[in-house]
């Protein structure tokens, strides 16, 4: 039987107005106005705890005294978007299925003003989160999804591949303890991150091809030309975990977010160098050489993107803020992927997690976050599996309530699907 699917369309003009419709019609369609100023004081609760690293303190409040360091003030968050943001209509829908034990798809094209809302967290009821009940995922733009000349490549004929990893690449110019220095720390066989590596090793999966999983991360010649190359050789998938900078949602420019690789500051694109790094933005990948060399070569062809990508940087999934969503995410559909799971937001990391909010020096949340995200690309239904652990980090930041189980981290993704 296929569980019931919802498309959801949101778009903001003053009021946000929102429609949503069952694709197999076993209920019916509907929409509705969702008020401006109670929407924006539901975001405004938001965006105060989210992780702010370029503001000074922003970090550690998040973690230490916001909404996401506690339970409780947390689903005071959840509650004030759901009031504000799920529809009476469709929240009785949602509510009649999950009686009858059936758990649907929600297929959700947020607007830019609500790009950032995790709508795995939203409670319409004391004991109840939006995840619980559904499985979410985000609908590509359909000028993204059905671009002219867009190839898009699928699991079922990819899956066996090696699956290309750029894991907390050098970026030249940049100490490990600096702006774009270090995301993971240093590295040991023993981390779970690692050891995940290590089971792509031994089966000959892994791009770089190494001996020792240790020597995947922080390599110096992970550049744009390395990952065209192996791109190119065929891919399964690819996992990027760095730094990614993208323009504020108000200059309009979402092309402009860019991916630090390893690249030196002579490599060609559009981005303009930082110190001895140029970084790989999504105008190049979307127009690869175009405008720059004589001879052109599109970005579709210097970077034929794999079926599932995994872009674990802050703000990855950043384009959905834009009124024009042409960032990363897109430039990752556009080139061929099929889905991209990216983050809504900033990231803290497990340094972050230890130092400053006292999470035991054991734990590696981000590792964890990372690893649950890149097994769930390996399964046929990456949209569920996600869901499934999603719920899994519910559960325990429900039961335990520590930090390293907040949801500042795990519900910052969201997996865009074309």
């Amino acid at each position: 039987m296929t569980r019931p699917t919802v498309l959801v369309r949101m778009a903001d003009a003053g009021d946000i107005y929102v429609s949503w419709r069952w694709v197999d019609d076993s209920a019916p369609r509907g929409a509705g106005v969702l008020p401006e100023d109670a929407a924006m004081r539901a975001v405004g609760l938001l965006a105060d705890a989210l992780p702010r690293p370029a503001e000074p303190g922003g970090l550690e409040q998040a973690l230490t005294t916001g909404a996401f360091a506690d339970y409780e003030r947390e689903y005071a968050v959840a509650q004030a978007l759901s009031r504000a943001l799920l529809p009476y209509g469709l929240a009785a829908q949602l509510y009649e299925l999950w009686q009858r034990g059936v758990r649907p798809h929600i297929r959700l094209q947020p607007s830019p003003r609500v790009a950032q809302v995790p709508w795995e967290l939203v409670a319409p009821d004391r004991d109840v989160r939006l995840i619980d009940i559904a499985d979410v995922s985000l609908l590509a733009p359909a000028g993204v999804a059905q671009a002219p000349g867009r190839i898009a490549r699928t699991w079922t004929e990819t899956a066996a591949r090696p699956v290309v990893a750029v894991l907390d690449p050098r970026v030249p110019g940049f100490r490990a303890d600096s702006t774009l220095g270090s995301v993971l720390g240093r590295m040991t066989a023993e981390a779970p991150l690692a050891q995940r590596m290590a089971m792509y090793t031994a089966n000959d999966r892994l791009r770089p091809a190494v001996a020792n999983p240790v020597e995947t991360f922080r390599r110096t010649d992970v550049d744009r030309d390395w990952l065209g190359s192996v791109l190119r050789a065929g891919a399964s998938r690819l996992l990027y975990v760095g730094h990614v900078t993208a323009a504020a949602p108000g200059s309009g420019r979402s092309e402009d977010a860019e991916l630090h690789l390893a690249c030196t500051a002579d490599a060609v694109g559009f981005a303009e160098p930082s110190r001895t790094h140029r970084p790989l933005s999504a105008k190049d990948l979307l127009l690869g050489t175009h405008t720059i060399e004589s001879e052109p070569v599109a970005g579709q062809r210097l970077w034929p993107i794999p079926s599932r990508v995994a872009l674990i940087a802050c703000e990855s999934g950043g384009d959905l803020r834009f009124s024009e969503a042409l960032g990363l995410t897109a430039a990752m559909i556009t080139g061929g992927a099929e889905l991209v799971t990216a983050s809504r937001w900033p990231l803290p990391t497990d340094f972050a997690f230890q130092r400053v909010a006292g999470a035991p020096a054991q734990v590696h949340p981000l590792q964890e976050t990372i690893c649950a995200i890149d097994e769930a690309h390996e399964r046929p239904d990456p949209v569920t599996a996600i869901a499934e652990w999603q719920r899994d980090r519910l559960s325990a930041w429900r039961d335990i309530g520590r930090i390293e189980h907040s949801p500042v981290l795990w519900a910052a993704f969201a997996t865009v699907c074309a």
